[in-house]
């Protein structure tokens, strides 16, 4: 019996050393029964990973990338959401999702964009394609060239919607770089959090959009994300979450059925903010000793960081400080939004692990020669 007693216990520390070590509250990821996933940081850190970079049919989730091309267009001046599109009879013959656009109707470049975010039009991709670049052969060229401006590992588009094509293909951590680009554009998600809208047409005829990402509904800090189904791509799905100030993205190729999906990606979530922070260090509003000014009728001038220095990581792990680096010397005058130096986040090491400007706040003018007069008589 004592022998049997030992055994047992032998054997029980065995599989307690084998075992992974998870905290209390946490979980672990076991393999997803997708063909590819892949779970990131908003700034590209991956937790987790399965089959990441085998080049696959994306479907309709390609139309990540022609949404990053519309929106690389607005930012650069070239059209606006404002933009009245002319439809072509080749967009409004577009089969598959679709928002039944009229041909040589005029559609608002916005309302185009929100159905393709919201319902995958596939109409209103081919609309949005040929007012950017003259034709969809032309945009899948500029479309290819973001890839590689991205440094994508594996994709290669043929189209701008995501349909059939032999030598079309990407991959989940593809997808999930392509998606990270997509929402650091504010009006993404004007558009992507939209459960239930009509999409009115010039005539008042009315399509009924409904979002393809179920995720938006059903899954707390889901804010956008976007959907894909063909018989050789199977179910997909990209999608990202924010819970406080950590967001997280999620991808996941080539699941059995819609269900798996949103389960899977819900459980890559749901990992993600069990184990893994965003420690703000330093936020916009935070407060900063002023920088002096040489020169200026005020000594000095407060200051802001151009954006906020955050780490991401595993919780209670992530330990940086914050290194303010003025210039030797702010001459004035100086303009509201002038930069007057840096801010740094610095590892334990001392390495800079990211670095933003550091802003004046406010207008410093230049003393004039009655301010030194008055200076030198005081």
């Amino acid at each position: 019996m004592k022998k049997l007693l030992l055994c047992a216990i032998c054997l029980a520390v065995l599989v307690a050393i084998a075992a992974p070590s998870v905290a209390c509250g946490q979980t672990v990821i076991s393999n997803v029964s997708c063909k590819e996933a892949v779970l990131m940081s908003e700034d590209g850190q991956i937790i987790f990973e399965q089959n990441a970079v085998e080049k696959r049919p994306i479907a309709s989730m390609t139309k990540i990338m022609t949404l990053l091309c519309a929106y690389d267009a607005i930012d650069s001046g070239k059209i606006s959401l404002d933009d009245d599109v002319i439809v072509s009879a080749r967009a409004a013959s577009m089969g598959g999702s679709q928002v039944f656009l009229d041909a040589n109707g005029s559609y608002k470049m916005e309302n185009l964009i929100k159905s393709i975010v919201v319902c995958s039009a596939n109409d209103s991709c081919v609309a949005v394609a040929e007012h950017i670049s003259g034709s969809v052969e032309n945009f899948v060229e500029l479309m290819n060239q973001k890839a590689a401006d991205l440094n994508l590992c594996a994709t290669h588009f043929e189209n701008c919607t995501g349909l059939p094509a032999v030598s079309q293909f990407s991959c989940a951590k593809d997808v999930g770089v392509m998606f990270s680009h997509l929402i650091k554009h504010p009006h993404y998600f004007t558009c992507a959090n939209i459960w239930m809208e009509d999409f009115v047409h010039p005539s008042g005829r009315i399509t009924g959009m409904t979002n393809t990402n179920k995720l938006v509904r059903f899954y707390d800090g889901c804010d956008g994300g976007k959907t894909g189904y063909t018989a050789e791509a199977q179910h997909c799905l990209a999608a990202t979450a924010k819970r406080g100030d950590t967001r997280v993205i999620a991808v996941v190729v080539g699941a059995p059925d819609s269900k798996t999906r949103f389960r899977e990606v819900s459980e890559l979530f749901n990992y993600a903010f069990a184990n893994y922070e965003t420690k703000v260090y330093l936020g916009c509003d935070g407060k900063l000793d002023n920088v002096t000014v040489c020169g200026g009728k005020q000594a000095s001038v407060e200051v802001a960081p151009r954006e906020k220095l955050t780490a991401f990581g595993k919780k209670g792990s992530v330990d940086y400080s914050v290194n303010i680096q003025p210039y030797a010397e702010v001459k004035a005058p100086v303009a509201k939004g002038d930069v007057v130096g840096t801010v740094q986040l610095v590892d334990m090491q001392g390495n800079v692990v990211k670095q933003t400007d550091l802003l004046a706040k406010q207008d410093v003018k230049a003393k004039t020669y009655w301010d030194y007069l008055q200076q030198i008589v005081a």
